[in-house]
């Protein structure tokens, strides 16, 4: 979002398979992003309440996109760590003990989605696998990748969509004529593939809130020419684009 909203790219495609986060995509960028930030503004958070939404959505019930949109991103900010994968518990103690209502800050929710929302000609989504955006855009010399797949191990915890083949994804990479950027979990084995194919691996330490503590690495054919970007003030970052 920082490369849309700051014009640092001349278009942003995003790819996604996840239905839930599909939806959200899709509502804002189909310009329904109003009525998704008025409907988080008036959802009156409460256990009960939370619970009832949940619910409906788990059983199968028959829900439009724009609520299917609303309901992914109140399930990402009540399950512990964000969790999306079946099964997740509730946030129980959360940040500062605030317990279910740790990580819903609707206002902000809201300012992100209008944000977005006037940025819609910067922006497009690609409701499928990642792959196959790589391929449509390999050629491209004036491309720049962001790639950020499950990780190694916590992805299968984590996700619905957790399969990756891990190694595919480096053969994509090696071969895109444009720059890229992958970020991965700290793991020796994708230390060992990036080591294979002649790519730079560096440390960067997670956030505090992650769910996961453990460092991540950030991996490229040309580290320096991200990294003042991965170094971005994160203070000044949340301010403006959070």
């Amino acid at each position: 979002m920082t490369v849309a909203f700051e014009r640092l790219a001349g278009h942003v495609v995003i790819a996604e398979t996840d239905e839930g986060v599909s939806a959200v995509w899709k509502t804002i960028l189909n310009g329904q992003g109003e009525w998704l930030a008025q409907e988080i503004l008036r959802f009156e958070l409460t256990a009960a309440n939370v619970r009832k939404a949940l619910d409906e959505d788990s059983n199968g019930s028959a829900v439009s996109l724009r609520q299917r949109a609303f309901l992914t991103l109140l399930r990402n900010r009540v399950q512990r760590g964000g969790i999306m994968a079946p099964g997740a518990g509730l946030v129980k103690n959360g940040e500062n003990n605030r317990g279910i209502s740790s990580r819903w800050y609707p206002e902000t929710l809201a300012r992100r989605i209008r944000e977005i929302s006037m940025n819609l000609d910067r922006i497009s989504f690609h409701a499928g696998d990642g792959f196959a955006l790589i391929d449509e855009y390999l050629a491209e010399e004036s491309a720049a990748f962001y790639v950020d797949p499950p990780y190694m191990k916590a992805a299968r915890r984590l996700y619905r969509n957790w399969q990756v083949d891990h190694r595919r994804l480096f053969e994509k990479m090696a071969v895109v004529s444009g720059s890229f950027l992958m970020s991965y979990d700290n793991d020796g084995e994708i230390q060992d593939m990036a080591r294979e194919f002649g790519f730079e691996c560096r440390p960067v330490p997670s956030a505090p809130t992650c769910s996961s503590h453990r460092n991540k690495v950030v991996i490229s054919k040309d580290i320096n020419r991200w990294w003042e970007f991965v170094n971005r003030n994160p203070k000044k970052e949340n301010k403006n684009h959070e």
